[in-house]
Formats: C-alpha cells, sequence, structure tokens
C-alpha cells in the first residue's frame, strides 16, 4: 500500500492518474498479473510506442515496477503493479510539520527468540544455515533482508528524538510482513502481536505466505518456492487508539505507552505459542519483497 502523507509531494502521482488509459493499464495489471509490454499494448488496443509513454510516466510515479525476461525475441520487458492500495491520509497531510522520521534495518533488532521454520538472509546469501536459530546472533545480520520464524519473537529499539518540550502526538510504523509457511502457501493465516514498550498494542493476522509470483526486488538467486512477498502495513498508535491501515483495532494510545523525552521505545513483532494461528512471521527488508523499504518510522509531536 502506498501511504500519502504529503500532498504537494504527491501532485506528479495525481497527474499521472489523470489518464483514463493509464487507469486501463492499472486495471488490466491488477486483474491479469505481471505482463509483458507487448500483450499489454495488444490487449488495450494501441501501439507498443504509444504504451512506452504511459508505462514510463507510471514508473516514474512508483506504481508499476518494470523488470526484463529473456525471451526467444531478446530481453522482455514484463510490467507489475507496485502497490495494490493508495491511502491518502489528508488529516496527517496538512499537519506535517513537527515530525521526526527514521528507517530500522530488519536485521538490527536487539533482541529476539525464534524457533524453527526460520531463517535470516542478506540480499545475496543465507545467514548459516535454515531453521537454526544461533545464526539470528551473527554479526552479519545488520545486512539482512528478509527473516522469518514459526513462533517467537523479534524486538527493535525505535530512536527517540523527542526534547523536554516536546509530546508525542503520533507513532506511525511500516513494514512489509506476511506469514511464514513450509515453502509457500497463500491460505495460511498467522496471528501477529505488535508490543511496544511492552503493552500490547494489537493484534493482525496475516492472510498467509505469498508466493504466487516473484517478489518485485527479491533476488533472483533465491528460491522461487521460498515466501516472495508480503504485504504493506501501517501501524499507527496516537491519542485516540491503534490503528492498522487506518481502522481502529485497540484502544491502546501513546499515553499508554509511556513515550517522553529520553524514554525508550522498544517495538516487538511476535507469533506466540498460544495464538490460535500460529502460522509464523516473515520480515521483508528493502531488498527483498514488493516495496523498497526496511521497518520505517514516523514520530509526530506537538511543543508544549
Amino acid at each position: 500500500m502506498k501511504y500519502i502523507s504529503d500532498l504537494s509531494q504527491a501532485v506528479p502521482l495525481f497527474k499521472c492518474l489523470g489518464s483514463e488509459m493509464r487507469i486501463a493499464i492499472l486495471e488490466l495489471l491488477a486483474e491479469k498479473g505481471p505482463m509483458q509490454m507487448s500483450v499489454i499494448a495488444e490487449s488495450l488496443g494501441i501501439t507498443p510506442g504509444s504504451l512506452s509513454l504511459h508505462i514510463k510516466q507510471l514508473a516514474e510515479c512508483g506504481l508499476i515496477h518494470i523488470r526484463f525476461d529473456s525471451g526467444k525475441h531478446g530481453l522482455q520487458r514484463i510490467c507489475s503493479i507496485v502497490d495494490e492500495k493508495i491511502l491518502v491520509d489528508f488529516e496527517r497531510a496538512v499537519n506535517s510539520r513537527n515530525v521526526y522520521e527514521t528507517e530500522i534495518g530488519v536485521g538490527l533488532y536487539s533482541d529476539y527468540e525464534v524457533f524453527p521454520t526460520c531463517g535470516i538472509s542478506t540480499n545475496d546469501h543465507l545467514i548459516g544455515i535454515e531453521d537454526d536459530p544461533k545464526y539470528f546472533s551473527s554479526p552479519e545480520r545488520i545486512d539482512a533482508g528478509i527473516l522469518w520464524f514459526t513462533t517467537g519473537y523479534v524486538e527493535y529499539i525505535i530512536p527517540n528524538y523527542l526534547e523536554e518540550n516536546q509530546e508525542p502526538v503520533e507513532l506511525l510504523i511500516s513494514f512489509e510482513i506476511a506469514s511464514e509457511a513450509p515453502g509457500i502457501r497463500e491460505d495460511w493465516p498467522s496471528d501477529i502481536q505488535f508490543t511496544v514498550n511492552g503493552i500490547p498494542a494489537c493484534v493482525w493476522t496475516s492472510p498467509g505466505d505469498f508466493g504466487k509470483n516473484p517478489g518485485i526486488y527479491t533476488p533472483q538467486w533465491w528460491d522461487p518456492n521460498w515466501n516472495q512477498y508480503g504485504l504493506l502495513k501501517f501501524l499507527s498508535i496516537h491519542e485516540t487508539g491503534t490503528y492498522i491501515d487506518g481502522v481502529q483495532v485497540s484502544d491502546v494510545t501513546l499515553k499508554d505507552l509511556n513515550i517522553g523525552a529520553g524514554s525508550n521505545i522498544k517495538l516487538r513483532l511476535s507469533v506466540s505459542e498460544t495464538s490460535i494461528h500460529k502460522g509464523g512471521l516473515t520480515i521483508y527488508g528493502r531488498s527483498f519483497g514488493n516495496y523498497p523499504q526496511d521497518i520505517k518510522v514516523r514520530m509526530q509531536y506537538r511543543v508544549v
């Protein structure tokens, strides 16, 4: 999901969507999945040259991804949608001052306890071997692009840059996640719990461990029978409660988390042995999956 909280930066995106033909291209890709450009042109009844202009604009706005595959007639350009949903947050878009942002690598956890199936990998090789939790302590984890486990947790320390005269208004965290199944299973629910500063904020049920198509950024050496991509989720905790993708999921507020200047902010993602759906957890970084990001954090605050 593409999240827009700055309307001025979204102007090129809105202009790009102001075309019936580009909308038709997106609708076709949403229905059919990744397609060769020649097939798109034929399906829409336009020339390859005309299509190229539209594809170029869609790619520049980050709406589609283009990859090259070898075919009988040379390199073929394959187009696919990057984001299936676009969320425009007007409330935060008009109140975007007094914020700080940071990004945390998926391997930069401060604590963990994981159980097989499990593993961790950089963008060019597995760290250690599969299903052996001890490799989660490897120094190579700093370069990790993906990690997965069936039950257990990983915990991250979120930088706290608040000053004494500032108090938090909203903590927004985004990440690409999915379940963890043996192999790939589109229907493999998993109850993933998000805990902040020891307070269980909410549980979100991942629908599956996805792999029907290759992940846009997943390396080519990665086994095609392993998890390929996840869903981009937005966890928001502010003064009225906790939200996932803009929908309230619990009554836990920022006040409950005791966040202030100099305090710790610890984020834990876990799957419990007592969960109804023990379907594991996969966390994707910028070099895997469909989104070029690690764990993004945005703190909005007010001056008091």
